[in-house]
């Protein structure tokens, strides 16, 4: 055995045993007379001490090779440490070395393995498997293990089965691009790699498995924003026999137990709000209700004086920033350039200062006075030290770039406290919407979504106004997961084929299987599939997910520790038929 003990589960109680542990040197103090290691693994760091009176002299003159990051086995006596450093919990004791044998040697690392580490993030991802080392990358993926033992463990007293569901699929057409592999046995036809199960889960529920869950990687070959992967991994689960509300209590009972066994918080509330409303007071369907700020449309107070930019806009919306009317023009103005950026696409923005006094002071006060400002104030809620900040322009375009605003003064605020937890089901999206380009209707979530009841009469007049059976669970401004009651009826789904513009030919060919099955008995059903990566990284107070992935890409979708993707060989590419066309 190379240890009796881990670096982190020795104490006081411990002294004058005889132990052995193994680990990587994390960092050596030679004083010629004496020596120091600490001696790091996973569960934390012990320190050795060498005394060149009480150690033996080979052993003391090895110790002295010693570099950082060498893995090494020592065997010894635990005695009290006459410096204890009361920050570990090891602090109180040290091993004295009668035994020191070297595993393997190291390189000098490029980085330092420490919390604060001097490697930048390239670096870091180059050569993971040293920054797994680092504390917080390896408490990270602990965290996410912890997460993952959860969500079976309360799934599973749920009654929902695991099952696992293939990676090797046919190509479906479900928003972003399929990868593809080609299949060397079926010459010139290719798999897919899924961008969820959502097929399998259904042929599941019509197999009469009425429970279903998996810790699943999906795969979608998109361009890639900040903070996105191109594998990721979903928590996927399906129930038969359900309706919406019934779906909604099963999942707020999930998040309830990870928000209490994974940080202790007890969670009463979750407000459900509709799309529409959503988009209409925070510009968004991820709405971060930790803070308030909620828009107020001001087009029936600001268009009837002789301001041409408010008269020419087709809408005015503004936000009321708590404490901000002491704000100096100098920040102001850097907020102003804040929303002039390309990525925001604003033409300017005006506020409105309300003293403390109860005056109000605005940029246009030529055009504006004391009553219509404070008709403003009244709207937006604004409060005496508070700044109203106004936008307009067209609907859609303006509520998006106010609510980047008021997500930017949040951070600002101070507003989005980590350790405050406040989820909320957004409901009732559109089902379908329609993309100028193409000239057809596409599916807002996917083709499998089913329509509410009560809209199923729009689909032959007015489907673009048919809302989904559809929802998701918003948690602090990130849609954590989604899901939607299932279409089980075949003629329904072949009509929502034809609204997306599939021809009968191109629906049996692309989900004839499904179909198919939908004739045999198909239940009742629907589902909802969490992000798992978007749901560790808030449940671990961070904003980026990488941290929890063992092994993530870059922003362009590149493994650069193992130089992925790569070329292959011509004799594989012969074997697998394909032929590269590549233009540069």
């Amino acid at each position: 055995m190379f240890r009796s003990f881990t670096c982190g589960e020795l104490n006081a109680t411990h002294i004058n045993q005889e132990v052995t542990l193994a680990g990587w040197v994390q960092k050596t103090r030679d004083k010629g007379f004496m020596i120091w290691v600490d001696l790091r693994d996973r569960y934390g760091i012990t320190q050795l001490i060498l005394d060149e009176t009480r150690t033996d002299k080979a052993i003391f003159d090895k110790a002295k090779s010693l570099g950082r990051e060498f893995v090494v086995q020592v065997k010894g006596t635990v005695i009290e440490r006459e410096s204890k450093n009361k920050n570990i919990p090891t602090g109180e004791i040290e091993i004295l070395v009668s035994e020191l044998t070297i595993l393997n040697d190291s390189l000098t690392p490029p980085f330092t393995i420490e919390d604060e580490t001097d490697g930048g993030e390239d670096i870091r991802m180059k050569y993971r498997y040293l920054d797994i080392r680092r504390n917080p990358v390896k408490n990270s993926l602990l965290f996410r293990h912890k997460v993952a033992q959860e969500v079976r463990n309360y799934l599973s007293n749920e009654g929902f089965c695991e099952v696992e569901t293939p990676y090797l699929i046919k190509s479906t057409p479900e928003g972003a691009r399929d990868f593809v592999v080609p299949s060397r046995m079926n010459e010139g036809q290719f798999y897919a790699l899924p961008q969820s199960p959502q097929t399998f889960k259904q042929l599941l529920m019509v197999g009469g498995m009425d429970k279903y869950f998996q810790i699943v990687k999906c795969f979608r070959d998109e361009d890639l924003r900040a903070d996105r992967q191109p594998e990721f991994t979903q928590i996927d689960c399906e129930m038969a026999f359900v309706e919406q509300e019934d779906i909604l209590n099963q999942f707020e009972g999930l998040t309830r137990h990870l928000l209490k066994e994974v940080k202790g918080i007890e969670v009463d509330k979750f407000p459900r709000i509709t799309y529409d409303y959503a988009m209409k007071t925070y510009g968004n369907d991820k709405p971060d209700i930790r803070f308030g700020m909620e828009f107020g449309e001001l087009n029936e107070v600001t268009k009837h004086k002789d301001f041409p930019v408010f008269n020419a806009a087709e809408f005015v919306v503004g936000i009321a920033a708590p404490g901000c009317a002491s704000y100096t023009r100098k920040e102001i103005d850097a907020l102003i350039d804040w929303v002039k950026r390309p990525q925001i696409g604003a033409t300017g923005m005006i506020y409105c200062k309300y003293e403390l006094d109860g005056s109000l002071k605005s940029s246009v006060d030529k055009f504006f006075d004391q009553e219509d400002l404070k008709k403003w104030a009244e709207i937006t809620g604004a409060k005496p030290g508070d700044m109203i900040f106004v936008l307009c322009g067209n609907t859609d375009k303006t509520r998006t770039q106010l609510s980047a605003l008021r997500m930017e003064l949040a951070t600002r605020l101070g507003l989005r406290n980590p350790d405050v937890f406040a989820p909320l089901w957004v409901l009732d999206f559109p089902l379908l919407e329609w993309d100028e380009e193409s000239e057809r209707y596409h599916a807002m979530h996917h083709p499998f979504t089913s329509p509410k009841p009560e809209d199923m009469h729009l689909i032959t007049t007015d489907p673009g106004k048919i809302r989904a059976n559809a929802y998701d669970m918003v948690l602090n401004g990130n849609e954590i997961g989604g899901g939607s009651i299932r279409i089980h009826d075949r003629d329904l789904q072949a009509r929502m084929f034809e609204l997306l513009g599939f021809s009968k030919e191109e629906a049996e060919n692309q989900f004839g299987f499904l179909m198919n099955a939908f004739q045999y008995g198909a239940p009742p059903h629907g589902g909802l599939a969490f992000g798992l990566d978007r749901l560790v990284a808030i449940l671990g107070g961070q904003e980026t997910i990488r941290d929890f992935i063992a092994f993530p890409k870059n922003n362009s979708g590149r493994d650069v520790m193992i130089d992925a993707p790569s070329q292959i060989d011509d004799k594989q590419l012969e074997e697998l038929s394909i032929k590269l066309n590549i233009t540069k």
